[in-house]
């Protein structure tokens, strides 16, 4: 049982005229809107400081808060791996299953809490994400230096604005028999928001989405798979899991983006069992202007036996 939460959300022009209940049951459709009743009625909801009632319409500028009482929360994994630590950054091997940040009712059993109680004056900051199934490696900033830096440098990567920044995955996909190891594919399938049932939006395929790019390397192909390489040359949000799916192989336990790169109405982001493995990042370190590479070992289903590379190149542009 964790401690219980305050979410906090203040109105914007957008919501104005809504009603408190209309508000919740509205933005946040995890719940139902008899749950949102039910919380407010029981006093969990307060507005502008004072409790709020269901049929309150809301303004520009008001201030919703509501009180999630303590929640017993899913287990997850536990064991995380320091792979490099100085007075600037430390980076994290990640377990697949651990979330990140609070988010979908994990609040306390994410790897910022955990690493918060293991630096209790410092409180490190992840300078990216790592969705809650991905494994691999995640850098935290130990200083305000280090996260100014580290922010810039990620903003430059997603803006294609060059930079030392560069991230590579492992990703296991179904087979995919028109390439050989060593045959390089390039995906471009555009990403942008689009409506999902349970969220609102989500980001997945959209044909005028934001240009994006994934250089994919088949690594070794096996009777039931194919295991690739990933280069991002720019950072999405679920890049390399929407453009899979988007040319037709959605990752190997992967439930939220089916074929063609569109988002199931009945799965949500943080469902767990897809192959994805953030296996090295390079970046400029932040106090001594270094360049560094740090990797994480690749999980069981991301081992390989070396094989015979080839040099071909095929650009898939959906």
């Amino acid at each position: 049982m964790n401690h219980g939460w305050t979410y906090e959300d203040r109105i914007l022009a957008d919501n104005a005229g809504l009603t408190v209940l209309d508000f919740y049951a509205g933005l946040y459709r995890h719940s139902t809107r008899e749950t949102w009743l039910k919380r407010i009625l029981d006093g969990e909801v307060s507005l502008n400081g004072a409790l709020a009632t269901a049929d309150r319409k809301l303004a520009t500028g008001d201030f919703l808060e509501w009180r999630r009482p303590p929640w017993e929360e899913g287990e997850v994994p536990r064991d995380f791996r320091i792979v490099h630590e100085d007075g600037s950054v430390i980076a994290i091997d990640k377990p697949a299953g651990l979330p990140v940040v609070p988010d979908g009712g994990y609040l306390e059993n994410t790897l910022v809490h955990m690493l918060a109680l293991r630096y209790p004056n410092e409180n490190p900051a992840p300078a990216h994400r790592l969705n809650r199934g991905t494994s691999g490696i995640i850098l935290f900033a130990r200083t305000a230096e280090a996260r100014r830096s580290l922010t810039a440098q990620f903003r430059d990567f997603t803006a294609r604005r060059g930079g030392a920044l560069r991230k590579t995955y492992l990703a296991l996909t179904p087979p995919y028999t028109r390439l050989r190891p060593g045959d390089r594919l390039v995906i471009t399938t555009p990403i942008g928001e689009v409506p999902h049932p349970l969220l609102g939006l989500v980001h997945a395929a959209k044909p005028d989405g934001r240009a994006s790019l994934s250089v994919c390397e088949v690594v070794e192909q096996r009777p039931d798979a194919t295991l690739w390489k990933v280069d991002l040359i720019t950072g999405r949000p679920h890049q390399i899991r929407i453009h899979f799916a988007s040319i037709g192989i959605p990752l190997v336990g992967e439930r939220l983006f089916l074929p063609g790169g569109s988002p199931n109405p009945d799965a949500l982001p943080g469902d767990v069992g897809y192959m994805l493995h953030s296996s090295s990042i390079t970046f400029k370190h932040p106090a001594t202007g270094e360049t560094l590479t740090l990797s994480a070992d690749p999980p069981e289903w991301g081992r390989m036996n070396a094989g015979c590379r080839h040099n071909r190149q095929i650009a898939d542009s959906r």
